[in-house]
């Protein structure tokens, strides 16, 4: 996609209000321009849906989780997470770890997204005292991608290439039952406004303790 394209499809997207990201810092950025990307395919929804993205929502160890982007609608909270990966896909919902196999034939090891999106929803469901049974998972690979082998059994997890989204997040919204009044969507866009658009302490105590972990 050409700059200029690119711009003027920011320019209409709320992405900057919601997410804090300038222009430059999401088109030039991997993982900010494929969480636009998905941003902006769930605007098309309507606003009956509240989006918010790069929520550090507090977990019960002290330490903080970041998750990409949520929709807050009647029938219960759509919790995403972003993959802009290129390449094959290969993946078990029970495993650590997924594969991403380049043309090149490279292989690289990512820890399980339908893991790491249920540690989002536990975060969210401390924080808001919400049952499971309101939340969705979907995990969002990049159209670069190719979905090759993926096996995940949990009815309300999906994995998904970005163009298959808004069909698929249609189709879901079509299927289920309302759960929440406007009132109840109000009352958590609010209480989760206080973790949106973290500051510069935030987001770096948030990395170094990622990386304190790895060693």
């Amino acid at each position: 996609m050409l700059l200029l394209p690119k711009y003027f499809r920011f320019r209409g997207s709320n992405y900057q209000a919601a997410s804090g990201n300038n222009f430059i810092k999401t088109v030039f950025d991997k993982g900010n321009f494929g969480e636009f990307l998905t941003y902006s395919y769930l605007e098309k929804l309507g606003e009956n849906h509240k989006l918010m993205t790069n929520l550090y929502i507090p977990k019960d160890d002290g330490m903080t989780t970041e998750i990409d982007l949520i929709m807050i609608s009647h029938t219960g909270i759509y919790v995403f997470e972003s993959k802009n990966y290129s390449g094959w896909i290969f993946g078990d919902e029970d495993n650590k770890n997924w594969t991403q196999t380049l043309k090149n034939k490279q292989k690289n090891k990512f820890f399980n997204p339908v893991w790491q999106n249920k540690g989002h929803i536990g975060a969210l469901r401390s924080v808001l005292g919400l049952e499971e049974k309101f939340f969705k998972s979907y995990i969002v690979f990049s159209e670069r991608s190719t979905l090759k082998k993926i096996n995940v059994m949990s009815p309300d997890v999906k994995v998904i290439k970005r163009n298959d989204l808004l069909k698929a997040v249609k189709i879901d919204l079509g299927n289920s039952l309302q759960q929440l009044t406007d009132k109840q969507i109000n009352d958590i866009y609010f209480t989760l406004s206080k973790y949106a658009l973290a500051d510069f302490q935030t987001r770096k105590d948030h990395i170094e303790a990622i990386n304190s972990r790895r060693y």
